[in-house]
């Protein structure tokens, strides 16, 4: 029995102990604003990042204008992206950045505002209005900072980032045509083109949106058909000028082949007449 006790005892001392240990890690009343600072610090390095922006916010209080702000300010933005609360984290780079525009950190803040809406961008099926979000900051970053590496890294993902947009616009048009509005199919594979020329997907859409144009006019009354199947002609003259070499070229000529038959056969229905 005493031995139980006596290892209770040491149990709650250790508890008492830590929690002592925790407590001194966090800013009280009667701190300088320097001992707040050193406990953010603190709670930053030991990755603890919840803790670390409470900390940030409050040395800010404390200390608007003095030597310790802008650090402050750029730590608890590295804290919100480091907790994966990009949004803040991106509001709080740009205040950085806009507070303190002559901090040779302002480069970087720009950049993590950027990198943290990138973040935030989902799959190419939801809604992307992170995605256009991250892109204007990345291309408004490569305009302020050209050639640096940061630019560099920057302009990968804005490919990557419009390679999304382009999948979402073809796979509009993809449902378009399963569902046989084959007009609206044609649409979609043209912005994909239009909008994402360097994308992944601007080949097979423009092969694509000449299948549309020739299903279109092969299901039209005959008297759209010559347009439609004129259209998907001048589709195929669009891919040979873009995509001279394109890997889906033998694909291409197959349905620019339907198209011109397509249109002999209204011309002779034409002719009869």
């Amino acid at each position: 029995m005493l031995k139980t006790y006596k290892s209770i005892a040491v149990l709650l001392f250790l508890v008492l102990l830590a929690a002592g240990c925790r407590s001194s890690q966090h800013i009280r009343p009667g701190d300088t604003i320097e001992v707040a600072f050193e406990k953010a610090m603190s709670q930053y390095e030991r990755e603890r990042y919840s803790h670390a922006v409470r900390s940030f916010e409050t040395v800010l209080s404390m200390g608007r204008g003095t030597e310790y702000a802008a650090d402050a300010q750029f730590y608890l933005a590295m804290s919100h992206f480091h907790n994966r609360a990009f949004l803040s984290a991106a509001s709080e780079f740009r205040r950085f950045a806009r507070n303190y525009s002559r901090d040779e950190r302002r480069e970087e803040a720009e950049y993590m505002e950027a990198f943290a809406h990138y973040r935030l961008s989902p799959r190419y099926n939801l809604d992307q209005t992170e995605t256009y979000n991250a892109l204007d900051r990345f291309q408004l970053f490569v305009t302020r900072y050209p050639g640096t590496e940061r630019a560099r890294d920057a302009q990968v993902y804005m490919d990557e980032l419009r390679d999304k947009l382009a999948k979402k616009k073809f796979h509009a048009a993809e449902m378009y045509m399963r569902i046989r509005q084959f007009d609206s199919a044609a649409i979609y594979y043209g912005l994909t083109v239009e909008r994402y020329p360097g994308s992944a997907w601007a080949e097979i859409a423009l092969v694509n949106q000449i299948l549309a144009y020739v299903n279109y006019a092969e299901n039209s009354v005959r008297e759209r058909q010559q347009e439609r199947f004129e259209k998907a002609v001048e589709s195929y003259q669009q891919y040979l000028q873009i995509f001279p070499r394109g890997e889906n070229r033998e694909l291409a000529e197959g349905y620019h082949d339907r198209a011109l038959d397509g249109l002999s056969q209204v011309s002779a229905v034409t002719a009869e007449r």
